[in-house]
C-alpha cells in the first residue's frame, strides 16, 4: 500500500495570528466576572517564568494550573464564543498558512493541527478548517472538571513524537510530507519532515530556516479582540 502524505501545522503563530491559550484565558476571566487585572496578572506571572529561562513545557503546565476546578464544558463552550468574537473581529487566521492548508487538502494530503494548546480552543479552529487530526497538549480532568495538571505539554520534542507516532499508525510518508511552524519549539516537528516552512520573522528560526533550505512566509497582524 503506498503511504499517504501529510501536513503538520503548528496553531498559534502559525496557523492563527494569536496565542490562543492567553487570547481565551483573557476571555474566560472576562466572561467570569474578573477584573482586567486577573487576566494582567496571570499573564505577566507566566511570561516571569519565560523571562527566566523556565522551559516552555513548564510555562504550560502553569497555565493549566489556573484552571484546576474549572468546568470541562463550561470551558468548552466559552471557547466557541471567544471563536466567534475572535472571527469577527477578523485577522485572526494567517491566510497564507491557511491558502497552503487548503492546497494540501485539495492534494489529499492528511491535515494535522499539532499544539501546546488545548481542545477546548482548538475544537472550533479545526472545524473552522476541516482539518483531519488534532494533537495538544491534554490537560487532566476528574469527575467533568479540569484539574489542573497536564502530564505532557505538546511541545518541543513531544510533537515530534506525536507525529512520528502517527506516521506509524497512518502510513505516513514523512519525507514526502510538509510542516509549519513560528517558534524554536517548533524544530523538532519540522525537522519530521522533507519539507518545512518557517512563519514569522523570529531571527533563529530564520538561520534554521537558512541552513536546511525551509521556505520562509511572513507573519500576518494580530487583531485586537474587542467585546
Amino acid at each position: 500500500m503506498r503511504r499517504r502524505t501529510a501536513a503538520f501545522f503548528d496553531v498559534d503563530g502559525t496557523v492563527i495570528n494569536v496565542t490562543s491559550m492567553f487570547r481565551f484565558l483573557e476571555f474566560r476571566l472576562a466572561a467570569e466576572g474578573h477584573p482586567p487585572s486577573a487576566y494582567r496578572y496571570e499573564r505577566q506571572r507566566l511570561k516571569a517564568m519565560t523571562a527566566a529561562g523556565v522551559p516552555r513545557a513548564e510555562t504550560n503546565r502553569a497555565y493549566f494550573a489556573s484552571y484546576a476546578g474549572a468546568d470541562v464544558r463550561a470551558v468548552a463552550a466559552l471557547a466557541e464564543q471567544w471563536f466567534r468574537a475572535e472571527l469577527d473581529q477578523g485577522a485572526f487566521f494567517n491566510e497564507h498558512v491557511v491558502a497552503a492548508l487548503r492546497r494540501h487538502q485539495r492534494a489529499g494530503d492528511l491535515v494535522v493541527l499539532v499544539s501546546g494548546s488545548f481542545r477546548a480552543c482548538l475544537a472550533p479552529v479545526a472545524r473552522h478548517l476541516d482539518a483531519d487530526i488534532v494533537v495538544c497538549s491534554d490537560p487532566e480532568t476528574a469527575h467533568g472538571m479540569y484539574t489542573g495538571q497536564v502530564e505532557r505539554p505538546m511541545i518541543g520534542e513531544a510533537k515530534a513524537d506525536a507525529v512520528r507516532a502517527l506516521a506509524t499508525t497512518g502510513r505516513l510518508d514523512l519525507a514526502a510530507s510538509t510542516s509549519y511552524g513560528d517558534h524554536s519549539s517548533d524544530l523538532p516537528l519540522l525537522r519530521m519532515t522533507g519539507r518545512a516552512v518557517v512563519v514569522g520573522d523570529d531571527p533563529e528560526m530564520r538561520e534554521q530556516a537558512r541552513r536546511h533550505g525551509w521556505t520562509v512566509w511572513p507573519r500576518t497582524p494580530a487583531p485586537t479582540l474587542t467585546r
